[in-house]
C-alpha cells in the first residue's frame, strides 16, 4: 500500500473502517498498525498521547480477527484514543498531573460501551492539568500542538484528542467537556464536537463531573462520526444521577435525514454578559456565512438575544469551586502546577460550601430563563471561539488570574450551555487568513441532539469539510 493510500485509509471514518472489518476486507490488526506506524511518525511533532498502547491494542485486534464479542458490532476493530480523565481498567488516570495515579479498577461506562461495540483502545491523550484550560500544556506533558500549524494550540482541555483526530493518528477519540473542552479542540482543529445533554452519557463510576458541569463525548471528523460515536456511547448507568430519556431511533439516522420542515433558527453574536471578548473579522465572517446558508436552504432565521443574565458570573464560580474541590483529590497537590494551585485557592476562598450550595440550588432558574429562547426557536447559532486558534502555550506559565483572563477572551460562547446542560455542537465553518480552521456553534433544547445532528449533517452536505487535512496528516 502507497502512502498516500495508507493515508486515505487512515481518513476514511469509523463508519467505514468498521463496515470494511466486519466483511473481512480489513483485518483489525492491519488497521492498528497502520495508526501505530502514523503515531510513531507523526506525534513527535504533535504530543497528543501520553500513553500508546500497542501491545494491548494489537492483542485486542487479534481477538476481534479471530471472531471474538465485538467483530459484529458498529465500531468493529476501530481504534480510539481514551483521553486522560476517562477511567480505564488497568491504567492511571493522571488528569494531566505530577501527582501520583493509581491504575483504574474500571473502565468508565462510556469506554465499556466502545469496547462492546468493538473498538480497540490505542492511546491515552494529553490534558491541561485538571482539564482546567483551553490549551493543553502542562508540567507533565510539555506543550500539545494543533497539526494545522505546530505554533498553535489544538485547544483544551480535550486537545490530545483533537490533534490525534485531526492528524489521522486515530479514526476518533473520546473526549469530555465542562466549558467548552469538547467544541473548543473540535474548532480549533477543524473537527466536530458534541456537547450532550447532561445525563445523555453515563459518568459512571465518577460521580458528575466538575459539579455536573462536564460530560464526555467524542471528536470526530465528520457529523455522521460523532452521531455513530453517541450512538454507542449513551446510556444510564445503575447510581447515576440526572439522566436524559433514550432516544427513540439513532443519532446517526438523524444525522443522515436532513430536517424535514424548516428549523426556526435564532441567531446572536452577542458576547454573554460579564465576558470580556471581541469576535475576529475571520470568526464573523464565518457566522455571516453560516447564517446566510441556512436561509438559503430554507430555514427560518431570527436575530434574538438570549437572555444570560449572570451566567458567566455563575459559571466563573462553579468553576473555581470545582477547581478547589478537583485539586483536593490530588494525592501530592504540592506537585501541583502554580497556577492550579492559586486557582483552587482562589475557589476555595471565594466560593464556600454554602455558596456552592447556592450555586447548585440556582441553577434550574437559570436554565430555564435561558431556555426560554427555545419556546419559540428549534436551533440558536453562535460564533465558535472569539478567533481561531492561539499560541501553542496558551497561558501556560502565567499566574492564574491572567491565564482565566485569556481563556475567558477566547471562548466566551461555550460555558453557558454547560451550565443549562444543553446540547451544543461546535462544526467547521471555513479558514481564516492564517489558514487555521474556523467554527460555528449549534445549541439544541435538552434532549434533542438528533435535531442538531439533522442541521449538522444538512450543512455539511452543502459545506464538505472532512477533505480537508492539515499538512502534518499527509507527511
Amino acid at each position: 500500500m502507497s502512502r498516500a493510500e495508507e493515508t486515505e485509509l487512515a481518513f476514511a471514518g469509523p463508519l467505514e473502517l468498521a463496515r470494511r472489518v466486519r466483511s473481512g476486507e480489513l483485518g483489525a490488526q492491519e488497521l492498528v498498525r497502520l495508526y501505530l506506524e502514523r503515531i510513531e511518525r507523526i506525534d513527535p511533532r504533535l504530543n497528543a498521547f501520553r500513553e500508546v498502547l500497542a501491545d494491548e491494542a494489537l492483542s485486542a485486534a487479534a481477538r476481534i480477527d479471530a471472531g471474538a464479542d465485538g467483530r459484529g458490532g458498529p465500531l468493529a476493530g476501530v481504534p480510539v484514543a481514551i483521553k486522560d480523565d476517562m477511567p480505564f481498567s488497568g491504567h492511571a488516570m493522571t488528569r494531566g498531573s505530577r501527582s501520583p495515579a493509581r491504575p483504574q479498577a474500571v473502565d468508565a461506562e462510556p469506554l465499556r460501551r466502545l469496547r462492546q461495540a468493538g473498538a480497540i483502545p490505542i492511546g491515552i491523550t494529553r490534558v491541561p492539568e485538571l482539564m482546567l484550560f483551553p490549551w493543553t500544556a502542562g508540567d507533565a506533558g510539555g506543550v500539545t500542538r494543533n497539526p494545522w500549524d505546530p505554533a498553535r494550540t489544538p485547544g483544551g482541555s480535550s486537545g490530545g484528542s483533537a490533534a490525534a483526530v485531526a492528524a489521522g493518528l486515530v479514526p476518533v477519540a473520546g473526549a469530555s467537556d465542562g466549558g467548552g473542552s469538547i467544541r473548543i479542540p473540535a474548532a480549533c482543529c477543524g473537527l466536530v464536537g458534541m456537547k450532550p445533554t447532561r445525563g445523555r452519557v453515563s459518568s459512571h463510576p465518577l460521580k458528575e463531573g466538575w459539579l455536573g458541569l462536564s460530560t464526555f463525548g467524542a471528536l470526530t471528523r465528520t457529523v455522521a462520526d460523532s452521531a455513530l460515536l453517541l450512538d454507542v456511547m449513551h446510556g444510564a448507568a445503575p447510581g447515576d444521577g440526572e439522566q436524559v430519556a433514550p432516544l427513540r431511533g439513532s443519532f446517526l439516522e438523524a444525522a443522515q435525514t436532513p430536517p424535514i420542515i424548516p428549523l426556526r433558527i435564532a441567531f446572536s453574536a452577542r458576547v454573554p454578559p460579564g465576558a470580556l471578548a471581541r469576535l475576529s473579522a475571520d470568526q464573523r465572517r464565518a457566522f455571516d456565512q453560516t447564517l446566510r446558508l441556512l436561509g438559503e436552504l430554507g430555514h427560518q432565521v431570527t436575530e434574538v438575544q438570549p437572555d444570560y443574565g449572570a451566567v458567566s458570573l455563575e459559571f466563573i464560580q462553579t468553576y473555581l469551586r470545582a477547581v478547589h474541590e478537583e485539586f483536593g483529590s490530588l494525592e501530592r497537590p504540592d506537585l501541583a502546577e502554580r497556577a492550579t494551585r492559586q486557582l483552587a485557592a482562589i475557589g476555595g476562598r471565594l466560593v464556600s460550601p454554602r455558596r456552592r450550595d447556592r450555586l447548585l440550588a440556582r441553577r434550574d432558574r437559570t436554565a430555564e430563563r435561558i431556555q426560554r429562547l427555545w419556546s419559540d426557536h428549534d436551533v440558536l447559532l453562535t460564533p465558535g471561539l472569539a478567533s481561531t486558534a492561539i499560541g501553542a502555550e496558551g497561558g501556560y506559565g502565567k499566574p492564574a488570574l491572567l491565564a482565566l483572563d485569556r481563556a475567558g477572551r477566547f471562548m466566551p460562547w461555550y460555558p453557558a450551555f454547560n451550565i443549562t446542560g444543553q446540547p451544543a455542537i461546535s462544526l467547521p465553518a471555513g479558514f481564516g487568513a492564517d489558514g487555521l480552521p474556523l467554527s460555528v456553534q449549534l445549541v439544541g433544547r435538552p434532549g434533542e441532539e438528533q435535531t442538531l445532528y439533522s442541521l449538522a449533517g444538512q450543512l455539511e452536505a452543502a459545506r464538505p469539510w472532512a477533505r480537508d487535512r492539515p499538512p502534518l496528516a499527509v507527511l
